[in-house]
């Protein structure tokens, strides 16, 4: 989603930084802590989903089929994100903070309920893509809402504190996917949620009424939905590769998708009505540099999707275990992003810089370990394992509040809302895209042939040294960021 651009001119002068970093006290005190509960709650629901349906898609395939689709639960799952998340400014112009949420709430509801009765995959598939709708406006509010909300020197705090959230849905979304996979009631996962759901709702009520809730600085715009549907149509042309059986055919699915991204990309540039601000695709830009190393990163963390079912196969996890050892990836990326907000300007360059080398080394272990042929399955394993996973998640997260408050502020007036959207719309494609590549890497590598657990091995080695590419080239990227200052 980015292009170089050899001309450095076009970044707006950096503004203003705080005279002074915000407390978390003063974000989570009785002024600010239940505005910032209500606005992160929905990223807490989306993540929650996320880790759920991570951890009982191997009991769904085993129950109602689709191995080879099964890649596809993440994919038009963020797939339809992108749509979602590509309404935010237009729904809180129209409707407001309040009403954009609640309806964000109603339909990502909805798409559960529809997946807790799906009897076979085409409609667990289904709702997928309807939750993918609610959660890509939801994880969009996240952080469209906070610089309408929240004074700038607390922008880093809360920009943490939304990535966070994905440290609750270490501790619920697996014990609450993996009890009921293990019991065999898989679909009482989804509903689990509506309680929670309706809990948001009722504080969201309370606290993002116009009297809490700024005036935007740009006004909405015409939706672009052409180039959203192109954007979809390219991840799913990616992720169709994986279904098809030569090679040919594969590489003919990826090289359309790439064609048809760079083809949104040119429109983009062009138009008047944009999904993303137009430094958002120069390298040559702070905003641009940082989108980059963005979808890297996330690109890099979709091999998470595929954790729990080489970890039951190859080294005899039940559900639940194997659902909390995948969880340490998202518990890295969020005590990464709380440890590393709110420090100074020579610091965060640091860990802008640091985070891609240990996401390196975290997959690059990852590779090693678990096929289980180096190192027999055992309890030193195991414990290798789980440390490779946080550390490619603390990879992410020791740079993100960063990255993001970068991104933030290098918008050019009247680009705020855009660029607040732009970032969930960046983070979503590259998270569909590198979803619907882990599908086609794995397939190819010996999950549908050969198959079976010399499958599993070949697959889980090829893949994750693949994925590995990413933070190296992020590694780059990360210097050249810094050096814009």
């Amino acid at each position: 989603m980015t292009t170089s651009s050899s001309s450095a001119s076009s970044s707006p002068p950096a503004p203003p930084q705080p005279a002074a970093v915000a407390s978390w006290g003063e974000l989570l005190g009785r002024r600010h802590g239940w505005c910032a509960v209500a606005l992160t709650g929905g990223v807490a629901m989306h993540a929650i989903n996320v880790h759920i349906v991570t951890t009982i898609l191997p009991s769904v395939v085993r129950d109602i089929g689709g191995l080879d689709y099964y890649a596809w639960n993440v994919t038009l799952f963020v797939v339809t994100s992108i749509i979602g998340s590509t309404l935010t400014g237009k729904l809180l112009a129209r409707l407001g903070a309040r009403a954009a949420y609640l309806l964000a709430l109603a339909v990502f509801g909805a798409g559960a309920l529809v997946c807790a009765g799906a009897g076979s995959m085409g409609w667990m598939l289904t709702g997928r893509a309807v939750q993918g709708i609610g959660g890509g406006l939801l994880a969009s509010l996240g952080y469209a809402l906070i610089p309408l909300v929240f004074e700038q020197r607390l922008w880093s705090r809360a920009i943490a504190l939304v990535s966070g959230m994905w440290g609750i849905s270490t501790l619920l979304g697996p014990a609450v996917g993996g009890l009921f996979a293990a019991g065999g009631h898989w679909r009482l996962a989804f509903f689990a949620l509506l309680p929670l759901l309706l809990l948001q709702a009722v504080l969201v009520l309370r606290q993002l009424g116009p009297s809490r809730v700024r005036a935007q600085s740009d006004v909405a715009q015409a939706m672009p939905l052409g180039r959203i549907l192109l954007l979809a149509l390219s991840v799913l042309l990616v992720a169709l590769a994986a279904q098809t059986g030569q090679a040919w055919s594969a590489l003919t699915c990826v090289l359309g998708g790439a064609a048809l991204g760079a083809w949104v990309a040119r429109i983009d540039l062009r138009h008047r009505i944009s999904l993303l601000p137009r430094d958002g695709y120069r390298l040559s830009t702070v905003m641009g540099c940082a989108f980059a190393c963005i979808s890297l990163l996330v690109m890099a963390s979709c091999v998470e999707i595929f954790v729990p079912y080489f970890l039951q196969s190859l080294h005899g996890y039940a559900p639940l275990a194997a659902g909390y050892a995948t969880a340490a990836m998202a518990g890295g990326w969020s005590i990464g992003s709380l440890i590393g907000s709110g420090r100074s300007a020579q610091a965060a360059a640091r860990m802008i810089c640091m985070g891609p080398w240990l996401m390196l080394l975290g997959l690059l272990a990852l590779a090693a370990l678990l096929p289980a042929t180096l190192l027999a399955a055992g309890v030193v394993a195991d414990v290798l394992v789980v440390l490779a996973l946080a550390a490619a998640g603390l990879g992410i997260g020791v740079g993100w509040p960063h990255l993001v408050a970068r991104a933030m502020q290098a918008a050019r007036p009247g680009e705020e809302n855009l660029t607040s959207s732009a970032i969930t719309t960046v983070q979503l494609y590259a998270m569909a895209i590198g979803a619907a590549l882990a599908g086609l890497i794995a397939n190819q590598a010996g999950l549908g042939m050969p198959g079976g657990v010399e499958g599993a091995r070949q697959a889980a080695g090829v893949l994750f040294a693949v994925f590995a590419v990413a933070p190296a080239l992020a590694i780059v990227l990360t210097r050249r960021l810094v050096a814009h200052g």
